[in-house]
């Protein structure tokens, strides 16, 4: 019988309150709330933080608290990825981000998705992956949706709400967000 963090990172309904998730989560918003608290002037401790928090990539990141996830081991960045102030992204199924990605403050990324009938949604919930290329740049306050990946070299606008996957070499913005042209 499958765990319910197997379930969660499998994209299956799960049960978000399983004492050992929940363990997990504590864990995660004890690493961001001594993230917040940290010392600017003292990067080392910055760095022992982020290593503790994210799968991969807390090596080179760049970070601005506040930041805010659900449990960090399921986020695996790429090399030297950049978040400014206030970024979130809720990980109950993995996120991917390649190399040298940048965020915008105010940056969202979700994975959680939540049944329609609301006698299961009490109890249970699931979710979908985020992918996102490297040399990606998202603008501040865009809203990455659950299931989406998006392309490599891909700019998106401010305030953008990605419900789509977008492709490689896109500049994409709105809401919902659009291809408006290919980046050359």
């Amino acid at each position: 019988m499958k765990s319910e963090l197997q379930k969660m990172l499998a994209g299956e309904l799960y049960n978000a309150l399983d004492p050992k998730l929940v363990s997990r989560r504590n864990r995660a918003r004890d690493l961001c709330r001594q993230l917040q608290t940290s010392p600017a002037s003292d990067p080392s401790v910055r760095r022992e933080l982020l290593l503790k928090l994210f799968a991969t990539g807390g090596d080179t990141v760049s970070l601005e608290p506040p930041f805010f996830c659900d449990y960090g081991s399921n986020i695996a960045l790429g090399e030297h990825v950049f978040f400014n102030f206030n970024c979130t992204i809720l990980d109950v199924c993995k996120v991917t981000i390649g190399d040298y990605s940048q965020f915008g403050s105010g940056v969202q990324i979700l994975t959680p998705l939540h049944p329609l009938n609301a006698a299961l949604r009490r109890k249970q919930e699931y979710g979908a992956p985020v992918t996102i290329g490297s040399d990606v740049w998202l603008g501040s306050g865009v809203i990455i949706l659950p299931g989406v990946s998006i392309g490599c070299r891909t700019v998106v606008g401010a305030g953008s709400v990605v419900t789509r996957s977008l492709p490689d070499d896109a500049l994409a913005v709105g809401n919902p967000c659009r291809v408006i042209r290919k980046i050359e």
